[in-house]
C-alpha cells in the first residue's frame, strides 16, 4: 500500500462507513483528497471484497507502469528508480525487447526487486509488441506507459492521473506541446513531423489533440485491456488513438516536460517510422 507519510502533505478520509448489504459487497464511497507537490488529486475508493481484501478494507487505486526496453543499459538503472520515487502504489512492468547492450543484465538484477515484473521477449519485435504483453500482464487499477530513456519525468504522474482519478477521463494523453512545462530545444523537422501526424489523425479522428505521437498515455485498465493491439512497432500511438476514438472513450490532454535525446544519445525512431504512422492512421480510422 502507499507510504502516507511520503504522498502527501494533507491525507483526509471521509464518510467511511460499514458495508451496504444492496451493492454486492461495495460500500458507500471514501473521498481521499490528496495534495502532492502541489497537485491535489481526489480518489473515489470503495470497500471490496475478492482480490486478497478483507470485507469493508480500504484501498487506492494502483498504478501499473509499462516500460518497453530496448538497448537502454545507459539510463534504465535512472529510469526505474526515478519512476519507484514516485510515492504512488504501483507496480512496474518491464519488458525487454531482445536488447544485446547489456540491458538484459541489469534486468536480470532488477528482477528481484519489490514492485518490479520483468519480461523477455524471444526476438525484437518492436514498440508495439512490448506493450501489448506488457498491458495484458498489467493488474493496477490504472495503467501508464514510460519508454525506458530520460525524455519524459516520471514525477509528473501526479498532474497526468489526476483526470481519471476524479473520474473525468478514461485515458490521458501527456503533450508535449501543451502548457508551459520546460522542454529541450532539439529537432525542427521531427516537431513538424509531429503536428503533421496529430493533424493527420485529428482530421479522421475528430479529436483535438496536440500531441498523439507522445508517450505518456494513461487509461484507466478495463479500457486498455478491453482494446485489441495490433501494431508491432511505433504504429501504436495511432492505432491506440484511432481505436479509442471509435470506443468514444474521454481523452484530455495534460501539458508535460520533455527532456528530448538526440540520436547520439539513443535516439530510435526515424521517418520510416512516420511513413508507417501515416498508414496506421489511413487504416485504423477508415477499417
Amino acid at each position: 500500500m502507499v507510504n502516507r507519510k511520503l504522498f502527501g502533505r494533507a491525507w483526509t478520509l471521509l464518510g467511511r462507513s460499514s458495508t451496504s448489504s444492496n451493492n454486492d459487497g461495495l460500500g458507500p464511497p471514501a473521498v481521499v483528497t490528496i495534495s502532492f507537490e502541489d497537485a491535489p488529486l481526489r480518489f473515489v475508493a470503495g470497500c471490496t471484497q475478492g482480490q486478497g481484501r478483507r470485507e469493508g478494507e480500504w484501498v487506492l487505486p494502483q498504478l501499473s507502469v509499462i516500460i518497453p526496453v530496448f538497448n537502454e543499459r545507459s539510463t534504465l538503472e535512472e529510469l526505474v528508480a526515478r519512476v519507484r520515487a514516485v510515492p504512488i502504489d504501483k507496480e512496474l512492468i518491464l519488458i525487454d525487447d531482445c536488447s544485446t547492450d547489456g540491458t538484459r543484465e541489469i534486468l536480470d538484477r532488477l528482477v528481484s526487486e519489490p514492485e518490479i515484473r520483468v519480461f523477455f521477449q524471444s526476438c525484437n519485435f518492436g514498440k508495439g509488441a512490448a506493450l501489448r504483453r506488457g498491458i495484458a500482464a498489467a493488474t493496477g487499477d490504472i495503467v501508464i506507459i514510460q519508454d525506458a530513456d530520460l525524455e519524459y519525468d516520471p514525477r509528473e504522474y501526479p498532474k497526468l492521473l489526476q483526470p481519471i482519478l476524479e473520474g473525468r477521463a478514461d485515458a490521458v494523453y501527456g503533450s508535449r506541446f501543451g502548457g508551459s512545462e520546460s522542454h529541450r530545444v532539439l529537432y525542427y523537422w521531427h516537431s513538424v513531423g509531429n503536428r503533421l501526424l496529430t493533424t493527420l489523425s485529428n482530421v479522421l479522428t475528430n479529436l483535438n489533440l496536440s500531441d498523439m505521437e507522445t508517450c505518456y498515455k494513461v487509461f484507466r485498465r478495463e479500457v486498455i485491456q478491453s482494446i485489441s493491439i495490433e501494431e508491432n512497432r511505433f504504429g501504436f500511438e495511432p492505432e491506440i488513438t484511432a481505436k479509442l476514438a471509435k470506443g468514444r472513450w474521454r481523452i484530455y490532454e495534460v501539458g508535460i516536460s520533455y527532456s528530448g535525446r538526440t540520436y547520439d544519445e539513443g535516439k530510435k525512431i526515424g521517418w520510416r517510422d512516420g511513413l508507417h504512422a501515416i498508414l496506421c492512421i489511413f487504416k485504423y480510422n477508415l477499417r
